[in-house]
């Protein structure tokens, strides 16, 4: 029997009870009043039938009304609100500022107990953690409704999750990141990339490449998805993102910030990862530690690290895992194969070599092939195909993967057909780019070192004290040490070009031979 919601007005617990009592009074008023019946009431109210019956002499007190007094307790006044939102939550200090100003009564009526059972009475769980830590504290305790489950490739929804390992890449530490694809409706996995550093748009498709193709390494379960949610990222928002997606016919979603709940099974598959793998590997990254572990240390040393290859390997496999082995109560205790194979929901698919032109970027107008290659950004690049068949001064439009100037993709500009890919004619080397890169490490070390030895100059230094009195400053020099230094800092740099600029020429200093002088300026007499 369907429930009707209740006319407006104010309700209390106390509603069906008062009903009880006006029934017994006019029974009463007829006669026909038992004890049996008051017994009955008892028992539907689980209380003593003495209490029916003082129930039953406060309504004969207040006109036949039962009116329950309730029982008395203190109350905050605005006041008191203030003072727990100027000490952000605390309670106790609160108490101690209000009983200071005499606002509690001499003595005070209200002990430290009685006031934080009247702040934890009037306030819910909520407001005391939004006076405490604000509005993101406060949003843990919202509550949110389930997302109806809908189909497979209704939605889906995509998310960068940072791995908690440590892992050993081309010899230095660092923490990949994992970019995937879920289905909303049955949880299954249905693509992913991994990256050694944080990931940009090229992760993205390479990501939803491996999550529309199916078959083959790229699982059973993919197609083009309906909707796809993502959060308000910098990478996902870019302009190559949305071009793939639309090519799709997918419209893409993009949530409002602050809002991990309305994307809620890409999150708890981001928690899930780091607490069924990444936990027991080595170089976990917020592994314990002891009072012995020396600071500045790293926990895990650096041949202790899982290598780079080696992670992707696991994550591969519990991926795997997750989609075949592992089961979810929200699907009735079925893996998420299981749920995928039990909707019957037609799958659209796309060929690979069409997925692989869509989820390129273009970069504008035609180019022209010349003996060279074709030029770009500054680099010539040439492909196998070229050779043989008079490639050059044909127009051919380039599309590349993004961040991704090693290799390109030509197509002709007049029929749109695929030519082939072009390398760079001049790659640097394996120990080229290793020299470059540790020339860069020293580079920025240099100078994050020069700029805190700057922040430490510029900071002031103060004796401490125990007692009031005027600061006394410590990183104090002699007058002829702040000469020194004042001169230093005020001379400018006797060549900035050459500091700024190195690929600038010095320009010629002006000669009376080769430069017109300017006219000098009219005076009054000159005038008419």
């Amino acid at each position: 029997m369907p429930t009707t919601p209740p006319p407006d007005g104010l309700y209390d617990t106390t509603s069906l009870r008062s009903a009880a009592v006006a029934r017994l009074l006019r029974r009463r008023e007829a006669g026909h009043l038992t004890h049996h019946d008051v017994r009955r009431v008892a028992e539907a109210f689980a209380v003593h039938w003495r209490t029916v019956r003082r129930w039953m002499d406060n309504a004969d007190t207040h006109n036949g009304t039962y009116t329950p007094h309730g029982r008395r307790h203190f109350t905050l006044t605005p006041t008191m609100h203030d003072a727990l939102a100027r000490w952000h939550g605390n309670v106790t200090g609160a108490y101690r500022e209000i009983k200071a100003d005499g606002l509690l009564g001499d003595p005070p009526h209200a002990s430290l107990a009685t006031f934080h059972r009247a702040v934890n009475r009037e306030l819910s769980p909520g407001q005391r953690a939004a006076l405490s830590g604000g509005e993101a504290a406060r949003r843990r305790h919202d509550v949110h409704r389930l997302r109806p489950h809908g189909n497979r490739n209704d939605v889906w929804e995509t998310d960068h999750v940072e791995a908690s390992v440590w892992v050993n890449v081309d010899g230095r530490r660092s923490k990949p990141w994992i970019t995937w694809f879920i289905d909303h409706a049955t949880a299954v996995i249905c693509g992913l990339a991994i990256t050694p550093h944080r990931p940009s748009s090229d992760a993205i498709h390479a990501a939803a490449r491996d999550a529309i193709l199916c078959g083959g390494h790229h699982r059973p379960f993919g197609g083009i998805p309906c909707q796809v949610r993502v959060d308000r990222g910098r990478d996902f928002l870019s302009n190559s993102v949305d071009d793939a997606f639309k090519k799709f016919g997918t419209e893409l979603i993009v949530l409002p910030p602050y809002s991990p709940h309305l994307k809620g099974t890409v999150e708890s598959l981001n928690a899930a990862v780091k607490h069924m793998l990444f936990k027991g590997l080595p170089g976990y990254s917020h592994a314990p530690t002891s009072r012995r572990d020396r600071r500045g240390q790293a926990l895990w040393k650096l041949e202790e690290l899982l290598q780079y290859e080696t992670l992707v390997n696991l994550v591969l496999d519990w991926a795997e895992w997750w989609n075949n082995d592992h089961t979810l109560a929200r699907l009735y205790r079925r893996t998420p194969a299981q749920a995928w194979a039990d909707d019957l929901t037609p799958i659209e698919t796309i060929t690979p070599e069409a997925l692989h032109t869509y989820t390129l970027k273009s970069d504008g107008g035609p180019l022209k092939i010349t003996s060279k290659g074709i030029r770009w950004k500054g680099a010539y690049y040439i492909g196998d195909w070229m050779h043989g068949h008079g490639s050059a001064g044909e127009r051919v439009h380039l599309r590349h993967e993004p961040n991704h100037f090693h290799e390109v993709h030509l197509y002709d500009a007049d029929t749109l057909a695929y030519r082939g890919p072009a390398f760079r004619s001049d790659e640097m080397s394996q120990r080229q780019a290793r020299l470059l890169e540790q020339a860069r490490a020293r580079q920025a070390d240099h100078y994050a070192a020069k700029a805190r030895k700057a922040r430490r100059n510029a900071s002031a230094r103060y004796a401490a004290t125990s007692q009031p009195g005027p600061l006394q400053r410590l990183n104090r020099l002699t007058a002829s040490q702040a000469t020194a230094q004042l001169r230093e800092l005020q001379t400018p740099d006797p060549d900035p070009g050459h500091q700024t600029r190195p690929d600038l020429l010095h320009r010629p200093r002006p000669t009376s031979g080769r430069w017109t002088a300017p006219l000098p300026a009219p005076t009054a007499q000159d005038t008419p």
